[in-house]
């Protein structure tokens, strides 16, 4: 009874949040960052239901002031108060595999902060939390000792798992590990059939060793999304072009090349320090219905929507301004998780 990850456009019952605060790294700019939070759960509480990880009571309670203010329909937020280092939930959020009978097993594999570049103990207990005081209790659980971040996977329909060699085979993961090592045991516990690793690319402002989520996506129907940079003078022109070519030599199981979708190279964002920020389009959402992408006030982003709007024809595509996210060098699907259909209790 082979139990398989799902791909993110499976049914879900829920978008994973964990919500930003004072004992965090985006202390000095809430201001700017919770509001993109309350844009996210008015759009995602329409179609489904919010889990927000807050990290104390005194959290939980400004949140729930928020969502008021902000007409959300508090009946489709769910909270789990446990305390959190971070806000990334789509590292330390917890994998979910299916089978055909619709079976699901939890996976909690170790979240080390992007290898052990950040404090992440608080974070790496959160699915615990979450499993025990929201999840089905027909569901198994699963805690793993192998180091996995969901954005540093991703798979289809079809079984086949995309990632970047250059974050999964990084020795700050598991450096016990080799390619054949790790492709076995995530066919074990993924249920992966296939796999396509990414040797090239490169986001500036990026911790997490070059994240497939930030780079190339899986859309069905054998599509990849991917960043494409058509400017020569840009420091990630190299790179991204030795990405899009290897993208072209992938096959399916079939033998079919994938069809390749571009997102358009948005121009460089730096923070004050004159840090360059990771903008990147590919770090999209998708959810019931409908996919919410980052936007960063630039004149591409029309054009990244349409690109989205072809690789998710069935879609609704709603942009979403991720300029004061990527101030912390991540985005939009990088704060979120996806919680599949039968999660909740």
């Amino acid at each position: 009874m082979t139990f398989r990850l799902l791909p993110e456009w499976a049914p879900q019952d829920a978008v994973m949040l964990t919500w930003p605060h004072q004992n965090t790294d985006w202390a000095s700019i809430l201001d700017d960052v919770e509001p993109v939070y309350v844009t996210l759960c008015q759009h995602i509480s329409q179609l489904q239901s919010v889990l927000i990880v807050a990290h104390d009571e005194p959290l939980k309670l400004h949140i729930t002031k928020l969502l008021l203010e902000a007409d959300v329909d508090l009946s489709k937020i769910i909270f789990v108060v446990t305390p959190c280092n971070d806000t990334w939930a789509r590292d330390h959020g917890p994998l979910t595999c299916a089978n055909q009978q619709g079976e699901l097993v939890i996976k909690d594999f170790v979240f080390n902060g992007w290898g052990n570049k950040f404090e992440a103990a608080l974070d790496n207990a959160i699915n615990r939390s979450l499993v025990k005081q929201t999840a089905n209790p027909l569901n198994q659980y699963k805690a793993l000792d192998f180091v996995l971040e969901g954005g540093g996977i991703e798979i289809n329909e079809h079984g086949t798992l995309l990632t970047t060699s250059e974050c999964l085979l990084n020795p700050n993961r598991n450096p016990e590990y080799d390619k054949q090592r790790i492709e076995s045991l995530l066919k074990d516990e993924l249920g992966a059939i296939d796999f396509l690793w990414v040797d090239h690319g490169y986001l500036a402002g990026d911790d997490t060793d070059s994240h497939i989520d930030t780079l190339v996506r899986f859309a069905p129907n054998n599509t990849l999304v991917y960043v494409q940079c058509e400017e020569q003078n840009d420091e990630h022109f190299a790179a991204l072009s030795a990405m899009e070519k290897q993208l072209m030599s992938f096959k399916t199981s079939q033998g079919e090349s994938y069809k390749l979708v571009p997102l358009p190279w948005p121009k460089a964002v730096y923070n004050k320090e004159g840090d360059r920020l990771p903008a990147t389009y590919a770090n999209y959402l998708i959810i019931n219905r409908t996919v919410l992408v980052p936007v960063y006030g630039d004149k591409q982003d029309s054009l990244a929507l349409s690109q989205v709007q072809k690789a998710y024809p069935e879609h609704t595509v709603i942009g979403i301004n991720c300029l004061p996210i990527i101030h912390q060098f991540g985005s939009l699907h990088c704060i979120t998780m996806q919680l599949p259909r039968g999660f909740l209790k």
